[in-house]
């Protein structure tokens, strides 16, 4: 039965990235349809409908819950593992029910690392919508012959050029956003301005005081700030980020103004863009429910640090990691799915976030309700076990659990920790978080272990 199973779901998740791939050779970069001044139009191509990954795991679950006793000693055996260290807890939960089949210090607050994600992207599902978007635009200014360019949290927008074959979701495009204001420009008979930028849609400080202080040299994450291009890399595929995203930003976008026939007159640095100004061009973000599964996928800081002030904003409270931490709890109070969750930012890169094994499997029972669709991204945007994201080169020569198991993953200096979902041997649907925050040196050890923690829910 588990072969049959095993194959069953391993080709459908193969078909469902098959439909992916599809689609986005068939999706066209904005930047391709538009055209520099005097060059000839292409033909625009027909509307493609957007298609994601849906659910490799069964939906209801309604399978028969394994066996308690059974469970508990597979579980209670490798939790014993000596890689895992001192300070371990663990929680199994059934998706329907929401009854707790294991737990093993449950309800022990364990530093959660980047399945933090999870809190934030379920927040940022259930308080932005999954259809939201982040826009970069440009206004007028208050002087005549002036314009603004405004941040709006976006940090997947790009200043590279598209790629050969375009990918998805797509970003949005400062090249784009240039060429849209500078025909608009034009068409107003307007070909010098003055440009500044606003960045103020956040506040607080750009790096979280509870970081270390390491990160952002490492790359780990960049600054955050409303205004940034290609996550404030210094360069594609480059670790390193710049000291200052937003004037990096600027600084593309006035050259691209340039290079489509607007003279810029003057450097305004930052500014604030007027209440009531007018609107000259703007881009947009790929969709909400998009970019909660790039979080997961690729466990992505900045953009989880986006999707956090995102959340903060739309609560009423301010863009700060402060701010956005106190919102994403409010959300997840209406959820029912606050209890054991402690944070301090949206990434996790904070080793003072707290959450419980039993908070997280719960929060992932929440997401996978059918009474949520809206959050089903979570389920969607996980990685899959042995194919993708941070899974993609886990669990080993486990083929029998290959494309079983959908969980996120995180890691910090002596912390590991793997929470997510799959389905039984007899096809009940559980979620399951296991974590350990005393782990002792030996890279990869500890990730073993929980792999064959969650190996083991899907046998039972």
């Amino acid at each position: 039965m588990l072969r049959e199973r095993w194959v069953a779901l391993v080709t459908l998740v193969l078909l469902q990235l098959f439909v992916v791939a599809a689609g986005a050779h068939l999706l066209t970069s904005d930047l391709l349809v538009e055209k520099a001044p005097g060059s000839a139009t292409p033909a625009k191509p027909p509307p493609v409908p957007v298609v994601t990954a849906g659910p490799v795991l069964v939906a209801g679950g309604n399978g028969p819950l394994p066996a308690k006793g059974t469970l508990a000693g597979r579980l209670t055996e490798a939790l014993g593992d000596p890689a895992l260290g001192g300070h371990v807890g663990a929680a199994v939960l059934d998706v329907e029910t929401g009854a707790m089949l294991f737990g093993s210090g449950a309800d022990d607050g364990i530093t959660p690392a980047s399945t933090t994600k999870l809190a934030t992207t379920v927040a940022s599902l259930a308080s932005l919508g999954p259809d939201a978007r982040l826009r970069t635009r440009v206004v007028r200014g208050a002087a005549p012959g002036s314009i603004v360019l405004v941040g709006g949290g976006d940090p997947t927008l790009t200043a590279r050029r598209p790629p050969a074959v375009p990918v998805y979701p797509q970003p949005a495009s400062l090249a784009s956003l240039a060429l849209r204001t500078a025909r608009a420009l034009k068409a107003a008979g307007t070909t010098k301005v003055t440009v500044s930028y606003d960045d103020g849609l956040y506040t607080g400080p750009s790096i979280a005081p509870t970081w270390k202080p390491n990160y952002v040299p490492d790359g780990e994450a960049a600054p955050v700030t409303a205004l940034m291009v290609d996550e404030g890399r210094v360069a594609p595929g480059s670790r390193q980020r710049v000291s200052d995203p937003s004037r990096a930003a600027y600084t593309a976008f006035v050259s691209l103004l340039s290079k489509y026939g607007v003279t810029v007159s003057k450097s305004g640095g930052r500014s604030k863009a007027p209440a009531t100004a007018q609107e000259i061009a703007r881009v947009e973000s790929a969709p909400v429910y998009a970019l909660a599964e790039r979080t997961l996928t690729l466990s992505d800081n900045d953009m989880a640090e986006a999707l956090a002030r995102q959340v903060a904003i739309k609560e009423g409270r301010p863009a700060s990691f402060e701010g956005a931490a106190a919102a994403v709890r409010q959300v997840l109070t209406r959820l029912k799915a606050a209890q054991g969750v402690q944070v301090f930012d949206g990434s996790g890169l904070s080793p003072k976030n707290r959450i419980a094994p039993a908070g997280l499997a719960r929060l992932l029972a929440v997401a996978a309700s059918p009474a949520n669709p809206r959050l089903h991204p979570i389920v969607t945007g996980m990685p899959i076990a042995g194919f993708t994201g941070t899974l993609g080169h886990r669990f080993g020569k486990n083929d029998a659990v290959h494309g079983l198991i959908r969980a996120k993953t995180g890691t910090l200096n002596g912390v590991s920790t793997l929470a997510g979902m799959t389905t039984t041997r007899d096809g009940r649907l559980v979620t399951f978080a296991f974590m350990a925050d005393d782990v002792p040196p030996g890279w990869g050890k500890a990730e073993a272990a929980l792999d064959r923690l969650a190996a083991a829910v899907a046998a039972s």
